[in-house]
Parts: C-alpha cells; sequence; structure tokens
C-alpha cells in the first residue's frame, strides 16, 4: 500500500538541500541537515518541538502564498505554478517527518500533537484553496495554457491546481467556502479518532495461553515467537496478538477451535467491540460529512466526486469492473467451502464450517493435495535473502545499485538505510526498510517519503524512501523468516519503493508515486510477480541453515497450488472494494449502521458466510484513515494492467532488457504523462482484463 496523507497539500517540497535557512535554529530540526545527502537527522529532533515548528512552517508558508498573490506582475507558469511547488519548505519537511513517524513510531505525545495542528493545518488548505486571488491568477494562467506553449508535464501540472482549487471550494460562494472548511476539519479530525481508535483497539486484545496443550497444532517456530511476546510483555507462557505474523499462523495451525474463534473475532471486530474505541458512530459521521461534502461541489455522492479524478471516472465504471471478477470469484469460493466441509465431515467434526475455521482447514487441505505447508517454505525465505532477491531484480531490470549505510540516522533501532546508485555509479536515492512489529506501529505495509524528488530551480533534489512492513520477527537463533505472503509483500512494498526512487520529473506535484490512484498499484503489484517466479526464487531462496538452493520439487509443488485457495483470497478483496465503492453512493445515511450494511450488502452480492470481507468497515484504515477512500478498488483496477504488463514480460523473458527499459519509463515519468497512452505505448494494445481472471485461476490458461 502506497501511504497518502490526505491532510496536507502534496505540492508543497524543499528546496535548496532540504535547508530552511542560514545559521542555528532554536529547533533542530529547521537546521541543514549534516547526514550524509541531507538525510533527517531523527537522532536530534525533539518530539516536544513539532508543534512550534509547524507553526513555523505554516507561517512561512502564509507568507509564500502572500507573495505570490501580492506579486505586481502579469500571472506566469513560473510565477505563480513553479512559485506554488517550491513554497513552504519548512512545512513540508516537519510534515514528512512527523506524520510518517507518527504512523510507525507513535506516541500519547504525537497523537496530542497530531490532534493540535490538524485543524491549523485544515485552515491553512482553506487559506489556500479558497483563497479568490490566488485562483484568480491559476486560472488566468490555465484559461491561456493553448497559447503558452507548455510541455506535457507543465499542463499536467497546470491542471492538476486548477482541478485542485475547484475540488477545494474555490468556485463557491463565502457561506458554502466556510461550510467546506468546517466539513474539512471535521473530516481530518474524525480519520485521525479513526486510526487512533484502531490501534488502541487492535493493542487491547492479547490471547495469553499457559496450558501447552492449547499450542497443539502450531509449529516449533510460532510457539518460539509467542514464547518471546510473552516474555517480552513481562509473561509466563506464550502470547499471541492482532499482528497478522501472530494471529494467521495461529488460525492455520490451532487445533482448539475456541481459541481459534477467540482470535478470529478478535482480529475482524477490531473498532466494533462496543467500548471506547468503537469506530461505528465515527464512520457514520465521515460518510454524513463526506456525502456533504460532494454535494456542496456539485457531486451526486462522494463516489462521485472521489472517481471524476481518477482513472476509472465514473461509480459504475469502477463497479462494472468488480463484479466481472466477483462472479468467478464466488463460484471459486462456494467451491472450496464445499471442498473444506468434506474434510470436516470426514474427520466427524459435527459442525459447519466458520471463518475461523476456513484458514486451519486450507492447511491441511493444502497438505493433502500438494504435500505443501507453510514450514515446508518458510526456511527457503530468510528475509535478508528476500531483500536482496528484491534488489537484485532491480538491478538486473532497471540497473539501480543498494548499498548499505551505517551513517544516515534512523527513527527506530532495527530501520536499516541503503544508498541507491544507478548504473553510473550516480546517487538516486536514500532508502529506509523497517520490517518488524512493534506496539507504536500500526499494522499493515507502506510505502511513504521523507523526502519528495523534483528538479527545479536548478536543484535536483533525490528522494527518501521508506519501506514500512509488520514481518514475522526472529526468534533466538532463528532469523526472520517469511511465508510467501510476507514475501510478496516485501517485493509489493518495494516496487513502491522503485516507483518513488526511480522518478525523473521536474515537478512534486507529479513525481513518483504521485500518479492517478488507480495507476500507482501497478507497480507494486506487478512487481510481486517477479518475487515467485521460478527462476527468481532460484536466485535468493536458500535454506537459513544449509544454504540449499530451493529444490525443484518444492517450487513445482508452489506452482501447481498457485491458484489453490484463489476465491477466498479474491472474494474477500472484492468484497472490500464493493463495501468501500456501495457505502460512498447511499443517499440517506440517518439510520445508518454499518453492520447492518455488510449484512445487507453481502445478501445483495451473494457473499457466502464463511468469509469475511478483507476489512470490516470498523477496521477498514485505508478507507477511513489512510487517502484509499473510494479507492479500494485500484488494486484490481491496477491487477487487470500489472497481470497484463507481467504476461508481456513472459513473453519476451522476464529480464528481457528492452521490455525492461519500456517498463522503466513508465517508472520514471511520474505523473508527468498520461498513464492509459503510455501503457499502450509500453504494451502495444490496450489492457486485456482477462489477464486478471488467468492469473487468479479463474479461467482457463
Amino acid at each position: 500500500m502506497k501511504k497518502i496523507f490526505t491532510i496536507l497539500l502534496s505540492t508543497a517540497t524543499m528546496i535548496a538541500n532540504l535547508s530552511c535557512g542560514g545559521g542555528e535554529q532554536k529547533y533542530a530540526i529547521l537546521n541543514e541537515s549534516k547526514a550524509p545527502f541531507g538525510a533527517p537527522e531523527f537522532n536530534l529532533y525533539n518530539t516536544a518541538d513539532y508543534t512550534e515548528v509547524f507553526k513555523i512552517g505554516i507561517d512561512e508558508k502564509r507568507a509564500d502564498i502572500k507573495r505570490i498573490i501580492e506579486n505586481s506582475e502579469e500571472p506566469t507558469y513560473q510565477n505563480t505554478i513553479e512559485a506554488l511547488e517550491v513554497s513552504g519548505a519548512t512545512l513540508e519537511k516537519v510534515s514528512s517527518i512527523f506524520f510518517n513517524l507518527n504512523e510507525s513510531n507513535n506516541t500519547p505525545q504525537m497523537t496530542e500533537i497530531e490532534n493540535a495542528v490538524t485543524p491549523l493545518l485544515t485552515e491553512l488548505s482553506g487559506y489556500i484553496f479558497m483563497n479568490d486571488s490566488l485562483f484568480a491568477r491559476i486560472r488566468k494562467i490555465y484559461d491561456a495554457k493553448e497559447s503558452l506553449n507548455l510541455n506535457e508535464e507543465q499542463s499536467i501540472v497546470l491542471e492538476e491546481y486548477y482541478n485542485r482549487f475547484v475540488r477545494g471550494g474555490a468556485l463557491l460562494n463565502d457561506a458554502d467556502k466556510a461550510t467546506l472548511l468546517d466539513i474539512n476539519t471535521q473530516l481530518s479530525l474524525a480519520s485521525i479518532e479513526f486510526g487512533n481508535n484502531l490501534l488502541a483497539d487492535s493493542k487491547e486484545f492479547t490471547l495469553l495461553i499457559t496450558d501447552e496443550k492449547d499450542l497443539s497444532g502450531l509449529p516449533q517456530g510460532v510457539r518460539d515467537a509467542a514464547a518471546e511476546q510473552a516474555k517480552a510483555e513481562g509473561h509466563e507462557g506464550w502470547l499471541f496478538t492482532l499482528d497478522k505474523p501472530s494471529c494467521i499462523p495461529f488460525l492455520q495451525y490451532a487445533d482448539n477451535r475456541n481459541l481459534r474463534e477467540q482470535i478470529y473475532k478478535a482480529y475482524y471486530n477490531r473498532g466494533n467491540n462496543d467500548n471506547k474505541h468503537n469506530n461505528k458512530d465515527v464512520i457514520k459521521r465521515i460518510l454524513q460529512l463526506r456525502q456533504q461534502k460532494a454535494k456542496l461541489l456539485g457531486f451526486s455522492n462522494y463516489a462521485a466526486f472521489a472517481l471524476d479524478e481518477k482513472m476509472a471516472k465514473t461509480p459504475q465504471a469502477a463497479e462494472q469492473l468488480l463484479m466481472s471478477i466477483w462472479q468467478p470469484a464466488i463460484q471459486r469460493a462456494k467451491e472450496e467451502a464445499a471442498n473444506l466441509q468434506a474434510i470436516i465431515d470426514k474427520e466427524n467434526g459435527n459442525f459447519k464450517l466458520q471463518g475461523w475455521d476456513w484458514f486451519y482447514y486450507t492447511e491441511k487441505l493444502r497438505k493433502e493435495k500438494y504435500a505443501l505447508n507453510d514450514a515446508d517454505i518458510k526456511p527457503y525465505f530468510q528475509l535478508e535473502n528476500v531483500l536482496n532477491g528484491a534488489f537484485d531484480c532491480a538491478e538486473r531490470l532497471y540497473g539501480v545499485k543498494f548499498t548499505e549505510r551505517h551513517d544516515i540516522p534512523t527513527y527506530y533501532d532495527g530501520v536499516r538505510t541503503f544508498q541507491v546508485t544507478d548504473s553510473n555509479d550516480e546517487h538516486l536515492a536514500v532508502f529506509y526498510t523497517d520490517f518488524f512489529p512493534r506496539p507504536s506501529k500500526r499494522s499493515g505495509a507502506w510505502m511513504t517519503n521523507f523526502v519528495n524528488q523534483m528538479n527545479i530551480c536548478g536543484k535536483n533534489i533525490r528522494p527518501m524512501v521508506v519501506n514500512v512492513c509488520n514481518f514475522t520477527p526472529p526468534t533466538g537463533d532463528t532469523p526472520a523468516l517469511l511465508n510467501i505472503d510476507e514475501t510478496r509483500t516485501l517485493f509489493h512494498e518495494f516496487g513502491h519503493g522503485l516507483h518513488g526512487m526511480l522518478t525523473q520529473t521536474h515537478y512534486p506535484t507529479v513525481s513518483g508515486t504521485n500518479v492517478k490512484h488507480d495507476f500507482v498499484e501497478l507497480f507494486s503489484q506487478v512487481n510481486e510477480k517477479w518475487a515467485i517466479a521460478p527462476e527468481v526464487m532460484r536466485t535468493y531462496a536458500k535454506h537459513y541453515q544449509t544454504g540449499e538452493v530451493i529444490p525443484d520439487s518444492l517450487i513445482e509443488k508452489m506452482q501447481r497450488s498457485s491458484h489453490f485457495n484463489s476465491g477466498f483470497e479474491t472474494s474477500e478483496l472484492v468484497a472490500a472494494a464493493i463495501l468501500d465503492l456501495k457505502m460512498h453512493t447511499i443517499d440517506d445515511y440517518t439510520n445508518f449502521d454499518c453492520n447492518n450494511y455488510e449484512q445487507e450488502l453481502r445478501a445483495q452480492i451473494g457473499f457466502i458466510p464463511e468469509i469475511e470481507y478483507r476489512y470490516r468497515s470498523t477496521n477498514f484504515a485505508h478507507v477511513f484513515s489512510g487517502g484509499y477512500a473510494v479507492g479500494y478498488y485500484a488494486y484490481l483496477w491496477a491487477e487487470v494492467l500489472d497481470c497484463d504488463a507481467f504476461e508481456l514480460f513472459q513473453e519476451r523473458g522476464l529480464f528481457d532488457p528492452e521490455t525492461a527499459k519500456s517498463f522503466k519509463g513508465l517508472l520514471e515519468m511520474g505523473g508527468s504523462k498520461d498513464p492509459m497512452r503510455e501503457y499502450i505505448k509500453f504494451r502495444g494494445a490496450e489492457p486485456n482484463p482477462a489477464a486478471l481472471l488467468r492469473a487468479r485461476g479463474l479461467i482457463a490458461e
């Protein structure tokens, strides 16, 4: 997942190597960095300073905007659009650092700061986007664009600014502008509340096992990790949490059905426990506010508003894609459910398959059909080797090299840093990895930037990118070993990282992952394909004890089982995307209850009760706190592209130089060109949706 911060303008950026002024400042974060490449000096920053630095940054941003407005010269691209692009250096710096750390290393103090500065940032956004004088300058340039001889990147940036101002309320009257500003403030605070509730509720549940009999079925590695977790928390026994590396193996292997039910319900009911962390009312409030905002801006509902600026354009187009995948997926899921029930009946289980049984009996069936389980696979997927495998693929495809550095400051023990160079050994980026769970980190996996790329005003600023994940940590003498899902996740986030690191644009508004939302996942999802390609696995998948390369017999089993459980995996994903989309098309939320709505939608689309939405509403962070509102469908929209693109690599060779060079052009262009036009140039044809169904084994190849 590409983490999107929606609170701030994404147009501000740093200039002059991140310098925020000459001389030593009172606050360390304002000083020019002395670290290599001007990297953030996290070790020098004081959390208590963020509030004041935000205020300084906001004042400077206002002053920059005021200078643009009061410029007596006729508006030009340079004195207005480019001036906006380089405005607010201090605010961009503190925002990029603070909001990233708030996700990955949160403290109560940071939550207080977030609550305090969010209204100030929303007010600043209103000051900019509802400013008649500033919009008049932009509109004058926009209306004259045909005569300005702009290149494509400049035209797209201009179009982006004009649309942001219109969508930000520039065309509204003063009363409606005030209303929109109030709505935006409330939405920002509600989004923070949702995320905080989810994090708190996730931490609230633990399953402490003190009787070893209750560990029956669990592999030794899972037991060892739980024992270390218990010890770290000051307990005797084995402790399981709602972090995926802890709870998913429990659901897969634990023989104790009652305990599986406990942890399953706790995971899917996060934010839905009728306690102080309940998100149901927050969701209703967010949906109502979004609807008000959409209608104020002239749209029938929030789905129409959100999709108007994406490749899909309309809710109907997004829904059409989702339903075309849904029908074959749910049919396959029903077949899978019947197969699992047959195992239960064969074992005289005398119960009907439930959600907390699916993972467990799927593992049994996998072992029965393919003689394969995670315990066979994980020893070959040591984290260090998987990471090196991702690096090696990037070098073979795009000519980039990764060199670990130990002189670049980090924000937490265990975070690693790498210098990224191109085939000519020229500096491209700084890359951070943060791979293991901790109580201060939210769940999931994402990529963001500490520094955005830009090449303007004579300064070519290269990006600083971070991948944050929650992988199974090392235990005792055993290094971190990944399952296949975690391996794919590493390659997925690294794909986002490459998108951010390779970008070669001029303007930060369109650099790196600043592309249309339903285009951004192409680069992460296609990168997953190399992770599980047999010829690639043979280069990095080596037994952590013996160094033995993964045997062909195991690869063959993995290949034969690659479509196993695809009905479940596809239907839970598509159902969540449909939930996101449909929730935002409702006309009246007066009596809305998210739990009731989930059940109504389940009946409407024929979603079987044995499978849960990948995310239920109360823990759907993508949608209610992560910037993916009416955007979860984008994973599937982009999957059509990535499956279609990878078929070309399969036809020509996974590391075919010409194909890789052409695809690298898509990575480098960011949002500076029309994405579908450029994709068609790369592929030689429009993307074929059947490629997704073939890749998931839902239709014949």
